[in-house]
């Protein structure tokens, strides 16, 4: 596996291959980024994992400072996954210059759930996102699910400007407890780990009330946002959407239960397909 973290390095290296498939990260690894790397290698002729700490999707109350920068132990898993290059740039590398020129996505993708409680964050992720595509020439990228909202705003960007890239979705991966694999699970003491199941168990069981038949959304909607303060969480949203574009549901829709909350100082997101 190669690994370059200058911007003439990654061309010269990509210089052989005609479809490289992709992997965005921010670094610290764990299973549900090495599954995304698994799920890319079949789907172009060289595997690129990027490893990125974007300081513009952090506002200014995140943990930008503090995320965990785990580089050699990040490229060590990223080999026995079968990824073939990583590219690492340094902040200066990768923006050179204040990066004045931003994306903004259109209001109706972003001014809800993550969009409405995280101001400027999606313009940060596809500013960073658009930058990396375009230097890893990429055909197909793949993001994982439980970014859902991400994952939908970066087809749609995609798709508007034409670029010739597959966005590929990857499942989300769980813990045995049933959490979704994130970073930031790392920053849960022993205790908040043991409770922090009952926000993925909170849309399981929203899930089974909409299989059910019940379409009194905003009663359970409201329903899990007290289960989850009555655990000792700070829920920011919890709400039931059709998946393709994450506006209210109709009839005949395919639907989406998302959530986001905060476990001590660890804000989790989650969602499940129905």
């Amino acid at each position: 596996m190669q690994i370059v973290h200058t911007l003439p390095a990654l061309a010269d290296a990509l210089q052989p291959y005609r479809h490289p498939a992709v992997v965005p990260t921010m670094g610290n690894l764990h299973e549900g980024h090495l599954a995304l790397v698994r799920q890319a290698k079949p789907l172009g002729d060289v595997t690129v994992a990027t490893i990125f700490v974007n300081r513009l999707q952090f506002g200014p109350n995140d943990d930008f400072d503090t995320y965990p920068r785990t580089l050699e132990a990040d490229c060590a898993q990223l080999e026995a996954a079968g990824c073939d290059l990583v590219f690492a740039p340094s902040e200066q590398e990768f923006y050179p210059e204040p990066q004045s020129f931003r994306i903004e996505p259109p209001p109706d993708l972003t001014h809800m759930l993550e969009g409405q409680f995280r101001p400027g964050f999606f313009s940060g992720v596809c500013t960073v996102v658009m930058k990396l595509l375009a230097c890893t020439q990429a055909r197909t990228a793949v993001f994982g699910k439980k970014d859902y909202q991400q994952l939908m705003v970066i087809r749609q960007m995609v798709r508007q400007f034409n670029m010739p890239i597959d966005v590929v979705g990857g499942d989300t991966r769980r813990t045995s407890e049933g959490l979704a694999m994130s970073s930031r699970n790392g920053y849960l003491n022993a205790a908040e780990r043991a409770q922090a199941s009952e926000l993925h168990a909170s849309l399981q069981d929203l899930a089974r009330a909409v299989h059910a038949g019940d379409r009194g959304f905003a009663a359970l909607e409201a329903g899990a946002m007290d289960r989850l303060r009555a655990s000792g969480w700070q829920p920011d949203y919890v709400a039931v959407r059709r998946q393709k574009d994450l506006q209210a549901p109709q009839p005949g829709d395919a639907l989406v239960v998302l959530a986001a909350a905060r476990l001590g100082g660890t804000r989790l997101i989650d969602n499940l397909e129905l």
